[in-house]
């Protein structure tokens, strides 16, 4: 596999349209042309100055305005790239961020529940940022320093082509010195970036569970435990910045002994008077003109296994294919009526949770599924929403097999209300919205007033317009329920799986609960999730999960 065929799904999102691509071509040319005419007008200014015969024929006074003027250009022509190189390559680097994004959002809930959010979080963040700085500061600049080696050398061939051809000869020891001084950078850069992932993850999963962490007091220890990654982090930072620091002075220090040794072999020439005094400047001139360049490229390859390491994270990522939301057909309104007919499904490594599963569920029944913790209830509801799938057998809705549907045609006609709800830090109207983004002010109202959260909204500070922080952290845990269910009804769902909706209720709120809903469940299919007896009151048949299949629940009597 080449290089490029590696990197393109990132390539494509990095590179400048094609005229950008010319622009900044013909102003590279341009500002490397002048550079190189630079140290042949400083040596034409010598000979003036001394009073020798001058390809212009200018006085030294004209010389320098001409030097000043050449300069100037060479400035403004710099600043010109590099603003739009600069701005092109950020706006690459947005596209590229965005598109990350857009493909994180894409996959399957299994590949988030496999890794931490912070390790996810640092793709973003990190990975992104040293892919953003390689453009800006690094990749743009390669191709000129390239151009203004190659014309440095050119430049001291007119002057003398043994030197020019020395220098030739001489870059494949450049190319073996940088990948001997470089070959440990790849595997530490590596390291580096893991390692910024799980000190980013560390944060994150402390910060969001900060209450956990005070109620058992392990402030002390969790401090320990982020310090000794963060150290881990600044001694990985120093190995790699031990290697890049001083790989570029040592191939600088060869560059500066080729300059010398071209001094010293036109020693002789500057004796005979072969060259002038101006034309030893020039020569001089360009000389140290090309060691910028392999200083500077050797600065480079550090960079690129850099660059490398955090381009292979992403490309790891954006090897897992995402869900098709809108492919399969579209699911039409339906009634609500649920097949499931001999499902099997397993975690990775694990025994079948469920197995040879068969169920129907009426439209507009009430069903109540019990079991212990692990029995696969919640499982179940995920396999309904397609966030998995089963390894055997099929579901149906309306007689349509869900495999076969798109996503977006068979979530949005579900509502699902979890017992670990996530809301978003903005307002109370918002995360109502969330549910239906073109609902009105209207629906909202009747959403909250249907899962009887009215009452609490217009009670707080600024009512719809409240912020309740992150993750609802100002509400209590049934105003986050209730709020939940509000989200879950604004798209009005033929079929509602509530899954330990009523967790967080103490009994008497879990009373009010069931009370307030009867009438909004009878209208639709419902499946209770819950081994709580108060909401089995609210089921019309009741069924216990046990190793993998239903039984009928004791409680209830009804087949």
């Amino acid at each position: 596999m080449t290089l490029f065929s590696r990197y393109s799904p990132l390539l494509k999102h990095i590179t400048p349209p094609r005229n950008i691509l010319i622009l900044l071509a013909v102003l590279m040319l341009a500002e490397n042309g002048i550079a190189l005419l630079t140290p042949w007008i400083a040596g034409q200014l010598t000979k003036s100055i001394l009073s020798e015969t001058t390809f212009l024929s200018l006085s030294y006074k004209q010389m320098i305005l001409i030097l000043f003027f050449v300069i100037s250009i060479q400035c403004l022509l710099s600043y010109i790239s590099r603003l739009i190189s600069g701005s092109t390559a950020e706006r690459m680097l947005v596209q590229l961020r965005t598109h990350l994004y857009n493909h994180l959002q894409g996959l399957p809930l299994c590949f988030h529940h496999n890794r931490k959010h912070g390790e996810t979080l640092a793709l973003i963040t990190n990975d992104s940022a040293v892919i953003s700085s390689f453009v800006t500061g690094t990749l743009i600049g390669i191709v000129p320093h390239i151009l203004t080696a190659f014309g440095a050398v050119i430049c001291i061939g007119i002057y003398n082509p043994l030197i020019a051809a020395l220098v030739v000869i001489l870059i494949p020891l450049f190319y073996i010195l940088i990948k001997l001084l470089g070959r440990r950078v790849r595997p530490i850069t590596r390291q580096l970036m893991d390692q910024y992932a799980a000190t980013f993850s560390i944060a994150e999963e402390n910060l969001s569970s900060l209450s956990t962490i005070k109620i058992f007091t392990r402030e002390g220890l969790e401090s320990s435990r982020f310090n000794g990654s963060n150290e881990r982090l600044y001694e990985l930072s120093y190995k790699y910045l031990n290697h890049q620091a001083r790989l570029a002075p040592i191939v600088k220090l060869v560059a500066t002994g080729i300059v010398l040794l071209i001094l010293l072999l036109i020693g002789d020439d500057i004796s005979s008077g072969y060259l002038s005094t101006g034309d030893i400047v020039s020569v001089m001139l360009y000389g140290m003109l090309l060691t910028q360049p392999i200083s500077r490229l050797a600065d480079t390859y550090g960079q690129i296994q850099r660059t490398a390491s955090s381009a292979d994270r992403l490309l790891e990522v954006f090897d897992y294919e995402t869900e098709q939301v809108d492919k399969g057909i579209e699911l039409p309104a339906i009634s609500g009526r649920i097949e499931i007919s001999n499902i099997s499904f397993s975690y990775p490594g694990r025994k079948d949770i469920l197995e040879n599963l068969s169920l129907t569920i009426q439209p507009g029944e009430t069903l109540a599924i019990t079991g212990e913790n692990g029995a696969g209830k919640s499982t179940l509801a995920t396999l309904i929403m397609r966030f998995s799938h089963p390894s055997n057998g099929n579901i149906r809705i309306d007689g349509f097999d869900i495999e076969d549907v798109s996503l977006t045609s068979l979530r949005k006609q579900i509502g699902l209300v979890e017992q670990h709800v996530l809301l978003q830090n903005t307002t109370v109207i918002e995360n109502i919205r969330f549910g239906k983004p073109d609902a009105t002010d209207e629906d909202i109202v009747q959403a909250a007033q249907a899962a009887h959260a009215l009452e609490f909204i217009s009670n707080l500070p600024a009512g719809f317009d409240t912020i309740i922080g992150d993750h609802g952290i100002k509400l209590s845990g049934g105003q986050k329920q209730r709020l939940s269910l509000a989200r879950a009804l604004i798209s009005d769902p033929a079929i509602l799986i509530l899954d330990e909706a009523t967790a967080m209720f103490d009994p008497q709120g879990e009373i009010q609960f069931i009370e307030n809903n009867r009438k909004l469940l009878n209208s639709r299919t419902v499946i209770l999730i819950t081994h709580r007896p108060a909401s089995l009151s609210l089921a019309d048949r009741i069924l216990r999960l046990e190793n993998g299949s239903f039984v009928i629940d004791s409680m209830s009597g009804i087949a």
